[in-house]
C-alpha cells in the first residue's frame, strides 16, 4: 500500500497524489484510495488492492537514465490505415502509462508524421491527438521525477541528447 502523499501513476489519468486511504461507506473494510491528479480537476476513488495499473513516479535517476535511453527506443513504422484499427494501436500503446512505450509512441508518431510532411500531406488528426496525450502524460511524469516545470521538459530532453552526442 502506498502512502498518503505518494505521487503515483494511474492510468492515463498520469500522475496523481494520495490524498487519503479509507473505507467507503457500505463497502465495509475494504480500503480505497483517494487520489488528485496533479493536472486536472477531478478527484479518483479507487480501491487499494485494484487491478489497474498504478506504480510510483519514476525515481530522478530512472528518469535521467530514460531520457538518456531515447536514441536506442525503437520505433516501429505505423503502417495501419483503418481509422478504428489506428485509433485503437494508439490507445493500447498509450494505456500502457510505460514511460518507455510511450516514448516509443511518441518517436514513431513523429517518425509518421515528418514522412507524410516529406511526401506533401498533413499529418493525420488522429496522430497529432495521440502525440499530444503520449507527449502529456510523459512529460506530467518526468518533470515531477526532475522537479522541473512542466514546459522545461522538452528543452531538458534536447539539451541532455545534445549533450550525449
Amino acid at each position: 500500500m502506498y502512502p498518503v502523499g505518494s505521487l503515483l501513476v494511474y492510468g492515463r489519468n498520469g500522475v496523481c497524489r494520495v490524498r487519503e486511504i479509507a473505507t467507503r461507506p457500505g463497502n465495509g473494510e475494504r480500503l480505497y484510495y483517494t487520489l488528485k491528479p496533479l493536472y486536472t480537476t477531478e478527484t479518483i476513488i479507487i480501491p487499494v488492492d485494484t487491478k489497474v495499473a498504478l506504480r510510483p513516479v519514476l525515481t530522478r535517476g530512472q528518469a535521467e537514465e530514460l531520457v538518456r535511453s531515447i536514441p536506442s527506443i525503437e520505433t516501429e513504422a505505423i503502417r495501419i490505415t483503418s481509422l478504428p484499427a489506428l485509433s485503437r494501436y494508439y490507445q493500447d500503446a498509450y494505456q500502457t502509462s510505460d514511460c518507455v512505450e510511450l516514448l516509443r509512441l511518441i518517436k514513431s508518431i513523429h517518425e509518421k508524421n515528418r514522412s507524410a510532411t516529406d511526401n506533401g500531406r498533413k499529418p493525420g488528426k488522429l496522430d497529432e491527438r495521440y502525440l499530444r496525450l503520449a507527449e502529456d502524460q510523459l512529460y506530467g511524469e518526468l518533470c515531477v521525477a526532475l522537479d522541473l516545470e512542466r514546459e522545461e521538459v522538452p528543452s531538458y530532453i534536447r539539451e541532455v541528447l545534445a549533450s550525449a552526442s
